[in-house]
């Protein structure tokens, strides 16, 4: 069926090119033999052209889908589900026994990277690269900062976020690291503590890597693609165009159906039994095919209707509910205990940066990292190249330094403020034994956890609707943006202010969601949440490639007193009455 739209050119419910119906000519496309909606006659077939592509309509221009790339990712998934959808325990045995060796054998691997990640940001964002523009000396944002940043966020963190903000500091509590006693003070300070190091600088440094990287191939160099693979350009050169970016490609859409995938799966029965205990509806298979079904309504909606009418507006949307929950609880909840325990926390967290950085407990042997640290920086591998390829398409007119301040600061402050909402309030009812938050999560379930925790906040009912309400939003907006994603990888050529066609878009929301329904209810979920986690290591070879072609570029392009293009005074906000940018010239 997916073949015969590929063929039809139909682009968000466009009729085929007909009569007099004239499509746009993409100066990058040689003169096409049998020209579609020629004048005097209709198009009679798509024109093929190398590299087995086809053209299809899309607002601003015609878009070629990549069949090697499409193909491949779809026939890589189904052979990796099909076989853990049959034998989920056995799939799932073998899995775990190869993450336990990347994470026992490698996981200083792991942490050396991470760390370097974050030194050679610090180290662009603080010298003159850092005022390099993603653009031409005239090009302005093409969003406001506030929706580029909501964007950001919403499309690198989706309601994770908002799912372990509340019971992650329970795991640290009950099993805290350091050697500390379980359920001690000390083991609460921590375990408020380390939630703010999985989800701070770091984890951020790693999705601004690729994003840097992409960025200036497509908006300074040029690229007309929008690839993982172009990213390593600058040190496979043409190879990218071959078999080895196609590798690289591949490999980077299934990671991201497993991680968005299993993201959707692992949080519709969170929203299932958040519904069953406000209404009279009961927890099971019909609710919870009913959840996703709305669920993929809403984002493939949003995909469908594109970056400015869909994704801005939804990431827009569940930053004001964000803010409006978090209002909610910082006024009404236990507001000083909050504050006080998030200020503690982050001078806990500058005052042990380091140490958390490289604990790995090989005396104690206690695994904590192996658990939590190592597992987390894979994750955020695993992301990383669809928050960065996702990041780099919204980034035009913005600056090296504005992008790293905006992933890794203001990323990171959102993150926190979650935790210190959410997590310090369960932590809060659990010290003054309100709710027993950490034996609910032991014996009942993360979901039991936060549903019991919402419940005893005042206006219960009131919070928990609120809470399923942003989660779906936050859910939402990083599925379709992850499906946005997916579609202009696998289109062979996708020139500026030009999007994936319309029934692309939908096409990958629709797998995601396929997948994740399917493997929930064969039991195959945390088989490929772990698979996920396991593309990860191969990752971390690709991302060095992609730091050292930036570095080359950036050397390339800047490295002599002529600076072409200009390097350009960070800009915040796009205004008619801003003057025009003198360019500031990089000097040896």
């Amino acid at each position: 069926m997916f073949l015969g739209l590929c063929e039809s050119g139909l682009d968000g419910g466009a009729k085929p090119a007909q009569g007099v119906r004239r499509c746009e000519t993409d100066p990058s496309v040689e003169s096409q033999r049998n020209p579609i909606g020629a004048a005097g006659g209709p198009a009679r077939r798509r024109p093929r052209l190398p590299g087995g592509a086809s053209v299809i309509l899309a607002t601003g221009g015609r878009v070629r889908i990549d069949r090697r790339i499409f193909w491949s990712s779809v026939l890589l998934v189904a052979a990796i589900c099909v076989p853990v959808m049959i034998a989920p325990e056995r799939g799932q045995q073998a899995l775990d026994g190869v993450l336990a060796v990347l994470t026992g054998k490698f996981g200083w691997l792991y942490l050396w990277f991470a760390a370097a990640v974050a030194g050679f940001l610090a180290w662009l964002a603080f010298s003159r690269y850092g005022r390099v523009k993603f653009g031409g000396r005239d090009d302005k944002p093409e969003f406001s900062t506030h929706s580029w940043l909501a964007m950001i966020f919403t499309s690198g963190i989706g309601g994770g976020i908002i799912y372990w903000g509340v019971i992650e500091w329970s795991y640290y509590y009950v099993e805290p690291p350091m050697g500390l006693q379980p359920r001690s003070t000390e083991a609460a300070d921590w375990a408020a503590t380390y939630p703010l190091f999985h989800w701070g600088f770091t984890a951020w440094g790693l999705f601004c890597l690729p994003a840097l990287a992409l960025a200036y191939a497509y908006h300074v160099r040029k690229q007309r693609t929008l690839r993982l693979s172009d990213a390593c350009r600058g040190v496979i050169g043409d190879r990218a165009d071959g078999w080895l970016g196609r590798v690289i490609d591949v490999l980077f859409i299934f990671g991201l159906i497993g991680a968005a995938g299993t993201s959707l799966g692992l949080e519709v029965p969170l929203v299932s039994e958040g519904i069953a205990a406000m209404t009279p509806l009961e927890k099971g298979t019909p609710l919870d095919i009913g959840i996703v079904v709305v669920w993929t309504a809403l984002f493939g909606v949003s995909v469908f209707l594109g970056m400015q009418k869909g994704l801005k507006r939804l990431a827009d949307v569940n930053v004001w509910l964000a803010l409006g929950l978090g209002v909610f609880i910082l006024v009404l909840g236990p507001t000083v205990f909050l504050v006080d325990t998030f200020t503690q926390s982050f001078g806990i967290l500058l005052q042990n940066f380091v140490e958390m950085s490289f604990y790995t407990d090989p005396v104690g042997g206690s695994g904590f990292e192996e658990t939590w640290t190592i597992f987390y920086w894979g994750w955020w591998i695993a992301y990383a190249p669809f928050v960065g390829l996702f990041t780099a398409k919204i980034s035009k007119g913005r600056t090296i330094r504005g992008m790293i301040g905006a992933m890794c600061l203001a990323g990171s402050a959102g993150c926190w403020l979650a935790f210190m909402l959410l997590g310090n309030t369960s932590l809060y009812f659990e010290l003054n034994e309100v709710v027993p938050v950490a034996d609910i999560v032991q014996a009942q379930g993360d979901t039991a956890g936060i549903i019991a925790t919402l419940s005893h906040l005042p206006f219960g009912a009131f919070a928990v609707v609120a809470f399923l309400l942003l989660m779906v939003v936050f859910l939402a907006t990083t599925l379709d943006s992850s499906a946005y994603t997916m579609a202009a990888v696998a289109s062979k050529d996708l020139p500026q202010d030009v999007e994936p066609a319309r029934w692309h878009r939908v096409f990958w929301a629709i797998v995601l969601a396929g997948v994740s329904v399917v493997l929930m209810y064969t039991g195959g979920l945390e088989a490929l949440q772990t698979l996920s986690i396991i593309t990860a290591f191969p990752l971390i070879f690709v991302l060095v490639l992609v730091a050292v072609s930036l570095g080359k570029w950036l050397r390339a392009d800047f490295g002599s007193t002529e600076a072409t293009p200009p390097l350009v005074a960070e800009r915040t906000e796009p205004g008619p009455a801003d003057p025009e940018p003198e360019p500031v010239v990089a000097t040896s």
